[in-house]
């Protein structure tokens, strides 16, 4: 547990030096501006990633020398981690860096874990196909998109104020429990220190977004989340493969669901951003007039209000995977019970008939 500490306090502390450097360098703040995704009136810093990944150093540090057999594992994980943090801080310095080559140096990081860890995807629970998993032309490309995939999922939901701190911390949390329950050590101590990072984070980011996780947060969570979840399946069998895709649901169905509807419904490339993600219509069509004024503080409310629908959303996939873990098929049905239920919400907040318990009364 001293790892979930350290961590913590070395990340409230250099988050705190991160925000006052950002004041005197404009590079490192997000800038008001027209962007269809932005929702805030007030330059804000993006370098909340470099705080976590100092921190998560610290931590790693800390445990290699308390511990110098699962040192060496987080070390190589950390070293694996460095091409899709890399890309995500400079894209955060200097706005220059393509969504294209992000994804491509984040793929890169997890074909280093591939080797240097053996963190591959040799199983999915099913029929023929695990079969060809056995074989490295099939299991490392899936590998390298899953985890790539996972990392841009992450970034595409980081889009308010604590909504894909939380979420990945949940996600983390599921997965050091797990990982206990197996008796991987490894996979607990980097968890906790995931966590730790995240949370003292956190602490500067919500309610009032002193400082956004930027695409270097986004990125080096979200790898670190799908190298920890492919190490846990592939380091223990009586894991299901399904606990890792209901665990991650929430992420990865939002991406493929903004894939189809930018490709099939919008008739534009994928990669194009847009305002209507779910996280989006919730704060304008749920949130969005709860306070009723207009200034600043009281976009940063409704920022803050939107957040714990998201929340709660992923917790439905969250819980169901932790508690069954091993049961294949349960984590099957509600992985489609997740999906109905998203799509559902989506329609009905779109069609402007969302659920009236949903909404939040306005307040002068």
């Amino acid at each position: 547990m001293i790892s979930i500490l350290v961590s913590f306090l070395v990340a409230l502390i250099t988050t705190a030096f991160v925000i006052r450097l950002s004041k005197h360098n404009k590079n490192m703040l997000d800038q008001v501006n027209n962007h269809v995704q932005r929702v805030h009136l007030h330059s804000v810093s993006r370098f909340g990633g470099l705080s976590i990944f100092i921190s998560v150093a610290v931590g790693i540090a800390v445990a290699n020398w308390r511990a110098p057999a699962t040192g060496k594992w987080l070390l190589l994980l950390l070293l694996s981690a460095i091409p899709a943090f890399g890309s995500g801080i400079v894209e955060d310095y200097t706005q220059r860096v393509s969504p294209l080559r992000r994804l491509i140096l984040t793929m890169l990081s997890a074909a280093i874990g591939y080797y240097l860890l053996d963190a591959a995807i040799i199983r999915l629970d099913l029929p023929f196909v695990d079969d060809w998993l056995k074989y490295v032309w099939f299991s490392l490309p899936l590998t390298i998109f899953a985890v790539g995939g996972i990392a841009n999922a992450i970034n595409i939901i980081d889009g308010f104020n604590g909504l894909a701190s939380v979420v990945t911390m949940f996600m983390l949390l599921s997965i050091a429990y797990v990982a206990w329950l197996v008796n991987d050590t490894f996979i607990v101590t980097a968890a906790f220190i995931m966590v730790g990072a995240i949370a003292g984070f956190f602490v500067w980011n919500f309610p009032y977004g002193l400082i956004f996780l930027g695409d270097g947060g986004a990125y080096f969570i979200g790898f670190m989340l799908g190298e920890l979840t492919v190490l846990l399946i592939a380091r223990n069998p009586q894991v299901s493969a399904w606990y890792a895709l209901l665990l991650l649901i929430y992420p990865v169905f939002e991406t493929a669901f903004s894939i189809y509807r930018r490709i099939f419904i919008r008739n534009s490339s994928p990669g194009v951003p847009d305002g209507i993600h779910l996280h989006s219509l919730i704060f304008k069509r749920l949130v969005r007039w709860t306070i009723g004024r207009r200034d600043a503080r009281a976009l940063i409310k409704r920022n803050s209000l939107t957040s714990p629908y998201l929340w709660v959303l992923s917790l439905m996939a969250v819980i169901p995977a932790t508690v069954f873990w091993q049961n294949c098929w349960l984590l099957i049905g509600f992985c489609l019970c997740f999906i109905v239920a998203y799509v559902w919400l989506y329609m009905q907040i779109i069609q402007f008939n969302a659920p009236h318990w949903m909404i939040i009364r306005k307040r002068k």
